[in-house]
């Protein structure tokens, strides 16, 4: 008989995994993880089948996590993956599911990257590295990345890989790396060319194959927005109060500390809502259930386990305020409207660096996903204004108003006023709590953040764009400080498009930006909300939080390079010594001193003169 598996604890994972899980939400291992974990903490190879989005990340990461030797400073673990965006995906996933892992290292490695950054970062050593195909066959060749000590090899979407002409490149790969090592096997479907390979490579392998139930119902309307972090919240305020046929909602949360918090906020703006997650006792989830049945609650802010089977006929919407990481909990959240025939609605937040999630979720699904254009300002006026007419005639027709009407007419006669002027005044002061006219914000109106992208505007005088952007936040631009310069390789188009992505502040609100040695500081508006400032301080940028604070006093000026932008260069070396401290070939008093060979040859690319690399398919 098998033995269900209802939480991560039953698995063996160690104390500082099990943690990272528990701040991160996870309750319930998905059925890969429950199959692959415990094979391949056994050490065993695995075949699996399994479709992008079922959690299968996290199936190979979370046990190679806990065999790691931290004291050893070297490649553990090769991950290959047919696309830089999921290497770059997978290398965040082992960062955070190593949260408690002091001194882990894990290193993304891809074409279109600096190749002297990752010359240095592999110099550093890592315990895992995910790379594409060809920059991991690129390092290989030049022995700069050695694998002598690898202990589990990991292909990713390897039917993508042969999709895309990569079959070759990890053929040639399997032959170069250790044999006496793990090797697990991820596809989405198993073509003969995958089955030839597991076949040569795999030994004794154990197959685990999971079948997608994700099928959605027809009766629910799935809708998404695209929104930054920090304004999810004024989004969800705005979509509540505009939604059309809005009876009941269940928003859900990646976390217990986010639900309560979540709660508590709507409250604060006048919903009747509640938090419901596994921290609560049986008698308190039932009460708050009851009263979501009853109609005391409008609102539930709940984690997926908490949620699990609840049926409320009167929840019309869900809500994912959070992305959930895999297809199954999206089809299980949705679930909870639309039952027994009825018509329900879906919306789900994604951030920009989420829309690939939202395509596997399409796939998965096999239903597309439409946009949603979050309600303007103008439109949640109208919905107020019509709310309150609705009130004030269900007064004029419910009530006895004659006390009443002899107030107004001591006011009209005192004040001299008209009986409009003085409704007015009365209306004026009954909104106060909820204004029937939203106040315009010192920001871009969120109805803005998912509209199409405007062409680029042409180029500009410096001293205009930063003109531009001050007038654009009001004049009040505050200088602040992060903690990664040019020692880690940063650049002011890394800090923008991480500031824009992770805090929703659109480029034309981030002023100049001056680069230092180990901190760089950056313009922002100087009237950030602290819960914004909260998010910036936990983004990273090349590997390294950017712990932002507001800068006081002068900074030095910014160090200028004085090498053409397009050579890569170590600018913490001597100009006469290249990355690994010998001579530079060129370095010394002749005339021309100092400039590379190709330069000197009159060529104008820095690659000019290397030899021919063998043709194949690669990713550059």
């Amino acid at each position: 008989m098998t033995q269900t598996i209802d939480s991560f604890e039953q698995l063996g994972l160690s104390a500082p995994i099990l943690e990272a899980l528990a701040g991160i939400g996870y309750e319930t291992p998905s059925p890969i993880q429950a199959a692959c974990i415990p094979h391949l903490m056994d050490g065993h190879d695995i075949l699996g089948e399994a479709q992008t989005g079922t959690g299968k990340t996290a199936a190979f990461a979370l046990p190679l996590l806990d065999r790691l030797d931290l004291s050893l400073k070297r490649p553990q673990v090769l991950v290959l993956t047919p696309t830089r965006e999921l290497a770059i995906q997978v290398a965040e996933a082992f960062q955070r599911y190593a949260r408690h892992l002091p001194g882990f290292h894990v290193l993304p490695i891809y074409g279109g990257q600096s190749m002297v950054v990752q010359l240095r970062q592999l110099d550093r050593g890592a315990h895992v590295v995910v790379g594409t195909p060809g920059r991991v066959m690129d390092h290989l060749e030049r022995r700069s990345l050695n694998l002598d000590g690898l202990k589990t090899l990991v292909l990713d979407e390897a039917d993508e890989m042969l999709r895309m002409g990569f079959i070759d490149d990890v053929e040639w790969i399997l032959e170069h790396v250790p044999t006496e090592r793990q090797t697990a096997l991820f596809s989405a479907t198993m073509p003969d060319p995958i089955r030839r390979v597991a076949h040569r490579y795999l030994r004794d392998p154990r197959e685990v194959k999971i079948r997608s139930s994700t099928t959605t119902v027809a009766t629910i309307r799935q809708r998404f927005c695209q929104i930054g972090i920090a304004h999810k919240l004024d989004a969800l305020t705005r979509i509540l109060e505009v939604e059309e046929d809005l009876d009941a909602a269940i928003i859900f949360a990646r976390t217990k500390t986010a639900t309560v918090e979540l709660a508590d906020k709507l409250e604060a703006r006048g919903y009747s809502a509640a938090a419901l997650n596994g921290d609560m006792t049986q008698q308190l989830r039932e009460r708050v259930i009851e009263q979501l049945k009853g109609g005391a609650l409008d609102i539930v802010v709940a984690t997926d386990v908490a949620a699990r089977g609840l049926d409320v006929p009167r929840i019309s919407h869900v809500i994912n305020y959070d992305i959930p990481y895999d297809t199954e909990a999206y089809v299980h959240r949705i679930g909870r409207t639309g039952r027994a025939g009825r018509t329900g609605s879906a919306i789900l937040f994604v951030t920009p660096r989420e829309m690939r999630m939202l395509k596997v979720i399409e796939r998965a699904t096999r239903q597309p996903i439409e946009p949603l254009q979050l309600p303007t300002r103008e439109a949640v006026a109208d919905k107020r204004v019509a709310a309150f007419r609705q009130q004030v005639a269900q007064v004029l027709q419910s009530e006895d108003l004659d006390f009443f009407e002899e107030v107004v007419a001591g006011i009209e006669a005192e004040q001299e006023a008209e009986v409009h002027a003085i409704a007015a005044a009365l209306a004026f002061l009954a909104q106060k709590e909820r204004p029937l006219q939203l106040p315009m914000g010192s920001g871009p109106d969120i109805a803005q953040l998912n509209a199409p992208r405007r062409e680029r505007e042409p180029r500009e005088n410096r001293d205009e764009i930063l003109e531009r952007r001050r007038a654009a936040s009001d004049g009040r631009l505050q200088r602040y400080r992060i903690e990664v310069g040019r020692n880690q390789m940063a650049t002011p188009k890394d800090i923008v498009g991480a500031i824009a992505n992770e805090a929703g502040i659109e480029s034309r609100f981030i002023g100049q930006i001056n680069l230092y040695e180990d901190y760089s500081t950056v313009e922002l508006p100087a009237d950030l909300p602290q819960d914004v400032l909260e998010i910036l301080r936990r983004v990273r940028v090349r590997q390294r939080q950017l712990e932002i604070s507001r800068f006081e006093g002068d900074a030095p000026p910014p160090r200028r390079p004085t090498r053409p932008r397009n050579q890569d260069f170590d600018s913490r070396k001597p100009s006469g010594e290249n990355r690994f401290g010998e001579r530079k070939p060129w370095a010394g008093g002749k005339p021309g001193a100092g400039k590379p060979a190709h330069q000197e040859r009159g060529h104008d690319k820095p690659w000019a003169g290397k030899p021919a690399k063998k043709k194949g398919p690669r990713e550059h």
